[in-house]
């Protein structure tokens, strides 16, 4: 058994520790947000396009959900702060060949590959690591201030990003990372880990079916917005009359239950699988995962639609928008950390309830609020709300997961929660921009139609480029649009005053669609316990 906290140190130990994992968490999940207000500049700078740094994100996510399962593998085998570092060090690796990446094919190997690899590695082993140097009444607090550094990078990449490109150069935060990584293997020495006890072989099939089917399943996602989820857009492909998309999700899911049946086939025989179906069977487990599943759908899905109403419909600066966020890791850092030191002895089902509900609300009043006369402090109250409930969910989540199965199957349990939780992430960003989109080209199209000031066949055009995906365009890029074309100043009105109007409704459905998420969520809480870990209260 992996000694813990009490066992093998002090408590400063422990805080270094507990702030080294956390800094790991953080690092991993600021990679996934801080370049999104840069992708322009990226492109100029390596002599690509946008699409192309589009790809080189999606990439990176492709990569972790692919290996995020055989990761948590190799933490097993050759234990879990080896794993720590080992992936720090490819990290850091991917994040020096970023920064000096001086085109498109050396940004992809730094960025998506090694970076993704690394990703691979590091997080399943933060989740074992919590569980190896931590008492078991310990681990709600570490697990949540873990989570909870990861969502607040999500939430200041923006602002970190914007501050970077706008002063300095994008290049500057993979380079900053670089120095990151460094500074944690030096604290990570103070980790404890049990070396495994035995080398079993690893199940390269089973590693490659799993890579396979969350890969393809994850891709498929990832292309909904260029395909269509079920009828294919103009221009997409198209088999059998269906999106690829469609294909891609079913193809994905077939594999991954080959993949199950297989490891299930391999434990009736006696040999060591990648992960064990049983571990499907556990109440308590699969009820955490299902939580992180539709926690990281909502937090994703929020925190696409909302940096697109503060910098487009509002035309904040990316610094501003990345400053409006910020209040949301305010109450998410302190649920996260204050829950389990005040209550420690709460029942993790009602934290989670609680939770859920919270964000529930804030998706709502986010909804009710938005409008076009309104200023940037409507979403101060709603992710005020939403960040507690993200905050009550983490503080509790990573316990959950971890103490349903003994602690030498934390690294496996990391790496199936983390596929877990980027899948949610994939599909709450794909599911808030498709709604979005498709709410958007129906409102535009329906006001242009019925304004008698637009010419027939501006109406035509409009409605056969809006059929491939409208774009989300800000009041000034569609003026700039509409005077390069030479329309003339009614059509101009008419179409900024059905840009505005349509823009919001694309919003208002994307966060309805979140809430429904949320509200659909709560189904499932029943599979949380009652009572936390090691309590004696029955």
């Amino acid at each position: 058994m992996p000694p813990t906290a009490s066992s093998h140190g002090s408590s400063s130990t422990a805080r270094i520790v507990l702030l080294t994992l956390a800094a790991g968490q953080f690092l991993m999940a600021l990679d996934s947000s801080v370049m999104n207000v840069s992708i322009a500049t990226v492109a100029e700078d390596v002599d690509s396009t946008v699409t192309g740094i589009q790809g080189a994100i999606t990439a990176y996510t492709l990569v972790m959900a692919m290996l995020m399962i055989p990761g948590g593998k190799v933490g097993a085998l050759i234990g879990r702060k080896r794993a720590f570092m080992i992936g720090c060090g490819i990290y850091g690796c991917g994040s020096l060949t970023t920064a000096l990446a001086p085109n498109l094919p050396v940004l992809l190997i730094g960025w998506a590959l090694l970076e993704g690899i690394g990703a691979a590695l590091i997080l399943p082993a933060i989740v074992a690591l919590v569980a190896g140097n931590f008492a078991v009444e310990r681990r709600p607090a570490a697990y949540g201030l873990v989570a909870a550094a990861g969502a607040a990078a999500i939430a200041v990449g923006p602002l970190v990003g914007g501050v970077a490109t706008t002063f300095f150069s994008w290049r500057w935060v993979f380079a900053g990372e670089v120095v990151l990584v460094l500074g944690i293997l030096v604290l990570a020495r103070r980790a404890a880990d049990a070396a495994p006890g035995r080398r079993p072989r690893i199940d390269v099939v089973g590693a490659v079916l799993s890579a396979l089917g969350l890969g393809i399943f994850v891709s498929g996602v990832l292309r909904s917005d260029q395909w269509g989820w079920f009828r294919p857009k103009p221009d997409a492909p198209s088999w059998l009359g269906v999106s690829p998309v469609v294909w891609l999700m079913l193809a994905g899911l077939f594999l991954i239950w080959f993949f199950l049946r297989r490891e299930a086939r391999l434990v009736e025989r006696g040999r060591e699988p990648l992960v064990n179906p049983a571990l499907l069977e556990n109440k308590q487990l699969t009820g955490g995962l299902t939580m992180f599943f539709f926690q990281y759908l909502v937090q994703m899905g929020v925190f696409f639609v909302v940096p697109l109403y503060l910098s487009v419909a509002l035309g904040l600066s990316a610094l501003r928008t990345g400053a409006c966020i910020l209040p949301l890791s305010l109450t998410l850092l302190a649920a996260a950390i204050l829950i389990p030191r005040l209550l420690p002895d709460v029942s993790p089902r009602r934290v989670v309830r609680l939770g859920i509900l919270a964000m529930l609300a804030g998706a709502v009043v986010l909804m009710a609020a938005l409008d076009a006369d309104a200023g940037a402090e409507v979403v101060m109250v709603p992710l005020l709300l939403i960040g507690l409930g993200m905050g009550a969910l983490a503080s509790q989540l990573g316990s959950v997961t971890v103490s349903a199965v003994p602690d030498e199957q934390s690294a496996e349990v990391g790496g199936v929660q983390n596929s877990v939780t980027n899948l949610g992430a994939s599909i709450g960003t794909a599911l808030a921009g498709s709604i979005l989109i498709a709410t958007l080209s129906t409102s535009f199209l329906t006001s242009v139609e019925q304004n008698p000031a637009v010419p027939s066949a501006v109406k035509d055009r409009a409605s056969t480029q809006l059929r491939s995906g409208a774009p989300f365009l800000s009041d000034t890029q569609l003026r700039t649009a509409l005077d390069d074309a030479g329309a003339s100043a009614a059509v101009t009105d008419a179409a900024l005053d059905a840009n505005a109007e349509a823009r919001l409704d694309g919003l208002r459905a994307a966060l309805a669609i979140l809430a429904l998420s949320a509200l659909l969520a709560l189904f499932f809480t029943h599979r949380i316990p009652t009572t936390q870990p090691g309590s004696t209260r029955t």
